[in-house]
């Protein structure tokens, strides 16, 4: 992913700042950009509407605290946003977000600071998730920790049901041998 970034930078930001509660009445996840960072966006000058589309985002420690709502990473999505780098995120936004297939990006303090300083320049910035590198056009590079699991899912656009239903073949294999082999647990022994 490359483009431009929203040099965000704000540390502790909770789920109901991603989206309030009065966004939440919906069924559909169509439309949540909308209200994403609503209160801050009533700021004519706010960083969201200045970067409208810019696929990545740049935020503080402790991004996505607060409830679990799933609804903000449904926001961000909609709102265009596929990567958030930031030093740490929320552990409930993090596996929500992942589900989602929403990438988070951990760097350290000073590589963030560093890549809002290009983001704030108009600079785009470079997430290479198959390498795990973040990469800016003044040499910088980032690397970051990825899961192994995770990053398959990502790469693949797959999340645990897409990978599980394509073991499908394997999984009934499975079953019937273990039919075979142990009736009782099939309920095949009568």
């Amino acid at each position: 992913m490359s483009g431009q970034a929203i040099p965000f930078g704000a540390a502790n930001i909770d789920t109901d700042v991603i989206i309030p509660a009065r966004f939440l009445k919906t069924i559909t996840r169509a439309g949540l950009g909308k209200g994403a960072f609503a209160v801050l966006r009533e700021n004519p000058d706010n960083v969201f509407d200045a970067h409208a589309g810019a696929p990545i985002l740049i935020a503080g420690n402790n991004f996505g605290c607060g409830s679990s709502r799933e609804h903000a990473p449904w926001a961000l999505a909609d709102l265009g946003i596929r990567v958030v780098i930031s030093p740490g995120f929320a552990d409930i936004f993090a596996g929500n977000a992942f589900k989602n297939g929403l990438l988070l990006v951990t760097l350290p303090q000073e590589a963030v600071d560093r890549l809002l300083d290009v983001a704030r320049d108009g600079q785009p910035i470079t997430v290479d998730l198959e390498n795990q590198v973040v990469t800016t056009p003044f040499q910088d590079r980032f690397e970051f920790a990825m899961d192994p699991f995770r990053k398959q899912c990502l790469v693949s656009g797959q999340d645990e049901i897409g990978l599980t239903l394509g073991m499908a073949s394997a999984i009934a294999a499975h079953e019937a041998r273990l039919a075979a082999e142990r009736p009782w647990i099939a309920g095949a022994a009568g």
